[in-house]
């Protein structure tokens, strides 16, 4: 059972499309994973990938958000099954005209099958109501792109006007996100308690925007999963040219994790991740996993590099943001109106900073601000010469 928007309840049940996808999740075997985190990762992935949604980025979510109206509705209001699909149906419509011909979907059968994961995510609490929130977590959380720009966006949605993350807020987008687990059997380990959303960050009274997006680096225990399935999709198609230790395979794909205490003993990532050793390798010795590859003479070059200065020992997790809230600049009298949604999302369209920058200068926004001015400007010398003076308040021609 769902709660609808009206308060009234509409009865889906596990629809084919539902036990389809779950049917077809139980057959990747990935309960025999051993370590939670990658179990789930994995399962989710699965999900994410089956639905097409890796196809879509946050960016196009908050699209359709705004397309669907729902940037304009409180986060905590239900909303219904059919403004669901219709929201779905959109995003999968618009992914179907922007892949190019040799790349298609269904996009029919993708959104059935989403509408189907979500209603199942949300069916996983007892007292499960589909919302605004629930929808939009749970959407972010699936969609592909990147994370660091993922979460910027769940900030927006989570903070008040100032910056500063809302305690009660986030509780509830924990709530929302952590359904997705449990709906995959992953509860027991990554299932909600009202003492989480303090735990995530326990020392800290205010939480700005920088300090939230250290989750991609430093995720609280129920997240961990998160970050784990944007490393996944991004070693998908790394290619290790040594074979496994274990199964003996010629080459390995994705992750490649080293035991600290075997020398040269290396396991792909189906083998670590089902625990299997062979020799005097243990599961209990530390294991190095590598998201790349690099021969012996790339190392030695970086290693040198390290030695004589030329080459940074540790990179940022992420860009340095301004802690305060972007403001938008007002083009009201010179852009032609268009539909805008809320002040949380139009920070999420802003450019990214570089990752040398901490903020924007005073000069640096005005630069901005002239540069859309002048490429209006330009668009205007375009435009058909407006005949008369009585006629110049008319919205120019595109």
């Amino acid at each position: 059972m769902v709660r609808m928007e009206d308060g009234g309840l509409r009865d889906r049940g596990p629809g084919p499309e539902s036990q389809q996808i779950l049917v077809e999740l139980g057959e990747q075997n990935f309960d025999g994973i051993v370590l939670s985190t990658y179990r789930t990762a994995c399962k989710l992935r699965f999900l994410q990938k089956r639905c097409n949604l890796h196809l879509i980025d946050i960016y196009h979510v908050i699209e359709a958000v705004r397309d669907a109206g729902l940037n304009t509705v409180q986060v905590h209001a239900g909303i219904s099954v059919t403004r669901l699909e219709n929201l779905v149906s959109s995003l999968f419509n618009q992914l179907s005209k922007r892949l190019p011909t040799t790349h298609t979907i269904n996009p029919r059968e993708s959104t059935l099958l989403l509408v189907q994961l979500i209603l199942a995510s949300v069916d996983s609490d007892p007292e499960g109501r589909l919302t605004v929130l629930s929808v939009k977590a749970l959407l972010s959380v699936l969609c592909g792109g990147r994370l660091i720009d993922k979460l910027r966006y769940v900030f927006s949605q989570v903070s008040d006007s100032h910056g500063v993350l809302v305690l009660p807020k986030f509780d509830i987008f924990l709530r929302e996100v952590l359904k997705l687990p449990t709906a995959v059997h992953e509860g027991p380990s990554f299932g909600y308690s009202l003492s989480l959303c303090r735990s995530c960050f326990p020392q800290q009274k205010r939480v700005m925007l920088n300090m939230f997006l250290d989750i991609v680096s430093d995720p609280p225990q129920c997240l961990l999963w998160l970050p784990l399935m944007h490393r996944m999709a991004d070693v998908e198609p790394v290619y290790h040219p040594v074979s496994c230790s274990y199964c003996r395979s010629n080459g390995m794909t994705g992750f490649r994790y080293c035991c600290l205490r075997c020398r040269g003993y290396q396991l792909c990532q189906n083998c670590f991740w089902r625990g299997n050793t062979s020799g005097s390798h243990s599961r209990q010795h530390q294991m190095k996993e590598h998201s790349s590859w690099k021969s012996s003479a790339s190392k030695f070059g970086r290693a040198l590099g390290k030695t004589l200065g030329c080459v940074s020992s540790r990179e940022p997790p992420h860009p340095e943001y301004p802690e305060e809230p972007e403001r938008t600049l007002n083009l009201s009298n010179i852009v032609p109106t268009r539909p805008i949604g809320s002040e949380g999302e139009e920070l999420m369209l802003s450019p990214v900073l570089p990752e040398s920058s901490k903020s924007l200068s005073a000069a640096q926004r005005m630069n901005v601000e002239h540069a859309l001015i002048a490429a209006y400007v330009n668009r205007l010398q375009g435009s058909p010469t407006v005949g008369s003076a009585g006629r110049q308040d008319q919205e120019p021609t595109r």
